[in-house]
C-alpha cells in the first residue's frame, strides 16, 4: 500500500473517530506518556498567562495531556479530520480550550495566529506530506523563549525494535482495526512509522529547521526504542532543562 496523506488520511481518520478512544485505551502507558511528554516541556508553574498549540490533537488524548499539566494554559487545539475533532471538541473542557477544524498546512488560512509559547504535536508529522514546511510553520508561530514538543513513534534504528513494532501491529493492532473497518488506516500507521525518521535523523531534521537546543528523550514500557519525546526551542530561546 502506498502512504496515505492529505485529504485522504483526513478521511481515514473520520472514520476511524469513532473506535479511536477504546483502541488507543488499550495501549499500555498511552495517556501516561503524553502527559510525560508535555511536562518534558518545562513550561512554568499551571501555565498562567501562555499559548499552546496543541497542533494534530485528533480526539484530544493530548489536549486533556496539556490540560493536566497546564490548568490554566490557553490552549488551541488542531486538527485535519472533522470527526476526529468532533469527538475531542464533544468532551467536557474547562475554559480556555477551544478547537479549530485545518491542516497543520493551512493554520493561517484558519484564523490560528501566533505567538504562541509553545506547540506541541502528538502522534503528527510521520503523518505530514512535508514535515520540514510545517516545522517552519511553528518555527514562526513560536514567540521568544518558545518551544516545541513532539510526541512521536520514531524507531531507535535496532532491528529488535522494528521487529517489537511490526509484532505488535500485524499481530494485535491490523487485526482488531480490520474487524472495525479501518484496517487501511492502520496498516498505514505500521508503514508511516518504518518508512519515517528513526530518532537521530528527527533531531538533525529539526535543527536543520533552526530549532536549538534539541533533545531526544526516550519513552518508557515496550515503546522504549520506538517511541520519544523530542523538546526544543525556537533559535535564540535560553536553556532549561527537560525531564
Amino acid at each position: 500500500m502506498t502512504l496515505l496523506h492529505d485529504e485522504t488520511l483526513a478521511t481515514a481518520f473520520d472514520h476511524a473517530a469513532r473506535s479511536y478512544d477504546t483502541l488507543v485505551a488499550a495501549n499500555p502507558g498511552y495517556h501516561a506518556h503524553l502527559r510525560r511528554s508535555v511536562r518534558r516541556l518545562g513550561l512554568p508553574g499551571h501555565g498562567e498567562g501562555l499559548r499552546v498549540l496543541d497542533l494534530g490533537c485528533g480526539t484530544g488524548a493530548s489536549t486533556a495531556a496539556l490540560r493536566s499539566a497546564l490548568p490554566a494554559a490557553d490552549i488551541t487545539a488542531v486538527d485535519a479530520s472533522a470527526g476526529m475533532l468532533e469527538r475531542a471538541a464533544a468532551k467536557p473542557w474547562a475554559a480556555g480550550v477551544s478547537f479549530v477544524h485545518a491542516p497543520a498546512e493551512r493554520l493561517d488560512q484558519a484564523g490560528v495566529r501566533g505567538p504562541f509559547d509553545a506547540v506541541f504535536a502528538a502522534y503528527l508529522f510521520r503523518n505530514l506530506a512535508d514535515p520540514d514546511a510545517v516545522l517552519r510553520t511553528v518555527s514562526a508561530l513560536l514567540g521568544p523563549d518558545g518551544r516545541l514538543g513532539v510526541h512521536e513513534y520514531t524507531l531507535s534504528g535496532r532491528p529488535v525494535d522494528r521487529a517489537v513494532w511490526t509484532g505488535v501491529c500485524r499481530g494485535i493492532v491490523q487485526p482488531v482495526a480490520t474487524v472495525l473497518g479501518d484496517g487501511e488506516l492502520y496498516r498505514h500507521l505500521w508503514r508511516s512509522v518504518v518508512e519515517f525518521d528513526t530518532a537521530h535523523r528527527f533531531a538533525e531534521r529539526l535543527r536543520a529547521a533552526h530549532f536549538e537546543q534539541v533533545r531526544t528523550l526516550p519513552l518508557p514500557g515496550w515503546q522504549t526504542g520506538i517511541a520519544h519525546t523530542f523538546v526544543a526551542r525556537r533559535a535564540g530561546s535560553t536553556a532549561r532543562e527537560a525531564r
